[in-house]
């Protein structure tokens, strides 16, 4: 799990928190005798960092975003805690969430899930340890906001094959979560042209900034992703050359009542552009505000 705060904890000690003298050269008696006080003070100043480093860990009052990272394709391990620390540092409290190294199908510190605000998924085609999965599920459940990214549509769905013992699957998580239908992409080839759709209702919060951006051409393939399911708005939609359009980015009010956005854009071009990173800083300010009354 790595935490990226605005006041980090693991910053230097001054180097005069402590007396010249508190360790002083003397075999005597005398010296010996300090060692009770100066031990005493060692641990009142360790209570004091820890505390202040606590403060600044968890209870300073930002929302907590909480992003899980578990894919290979497009390195989001990299580009979304880079994301996040030029955009979100000094609003939010972000805690990312990856692959066990030992065990791609593992997530370390699923337990932050516990107390997230917002939850950021990139993941694809992971069978978690089913009690991983359940703390996932009790999220959605809870009407809590989603933002997914690229493989997310996928994240815990697989193709064929056994699903090991003690291991879960959520086939339905996509359908259910985002309103999507990924069937697969187009070919890497063919040039995904994007547009926003400027005129979408839920699109004031969410294309600030970007109402009136020009088509533009995304990192990745295209996703063939028709039709969504009822409850969906399309904010952006892509083409590739003789085929019909897909939705790109669209949101989505679940059955829990809670609100998910979901975007096939992810790819390491695309955050190295203008509109992923804009729209994702969007997504997070909407995804805190309250869901409209269904």
């Amino acid at each position: 799990m790595f935490l990226l705060t605005p006041n980090p904890v693991s910053r230097p000690v001054p180097r005069d928190l402590f007396p010249r003298d508190l360790f002083p050269r003397d075999s005597s008696r005398r010296g010996t005798r300090r060692l009770p006080l100066i031990a005493g003070l060692l641990a009142f100043a360790l209570a004091f960092a820890m505390a202040d480093a606590g403060s600044a860990w968890a209870d300073d009052g930002k929302p907590h975003v909480v992003m899980l990272v578990a894919e290979r394709e497009y390195q989001t391990d990299e580009s979304l805690p880079r994301f996040a620390e030029r955009h979100l540092a000094g609003k939010y409290r972000t805690t990312f969430v990856f692959a066990d190294p030992d065990d791609p199908n593992r997530l370390d510190g699923i337990d932050a899930v516990d107390d997230a605000d917002v939850l950021v998924v990139s993941v694809r085609r992971r069978t978690l340890p089913e009690g991983q999965l359940a703390k996932i599920r009790d999220y959605v459940a809870g009407g809590q906001p989603v933002i997914g990214i690229r493989t997310a549509s996928h994240a815990f769905s697989v193709r064929g094959g056994e699903v090991g013992q003690g291991r879960a699957v959520w086939p339905e998580w996509d359908a259910e979560v985002f309103g999507g239908n990924y069937t697969n992409h187009y070919g890497n080839s063919l040039d995904a042209t994007v547009t926003v759709e400027s005129d979408a209702g839920a699109g004031g919060t969410l294309l600030r900034g970007l109402g009136d951006h020009p088509p533009f051409v995304a990192g990745g393939s295209l996703y063939r992703v028709s039709p969504l399911r009822p409850g969906t708005e399309v904010l952006m939609t892509g083409r590739v050359d003789a085929k019909p359009a897909e939705p790109v980015t669209w949101v989505f009010t679940r059955a829990d009542g809670g609100k998910s956005l979901y975007t096939s854009l992810g790819h390491v071009d695309d955050f190295a552009g203008d509109v992923l990173p804009r729209l994702l800083v969007n997504a997070i300010a909407w995804s805190l505000q309250p869901a409209a009354k269904r």
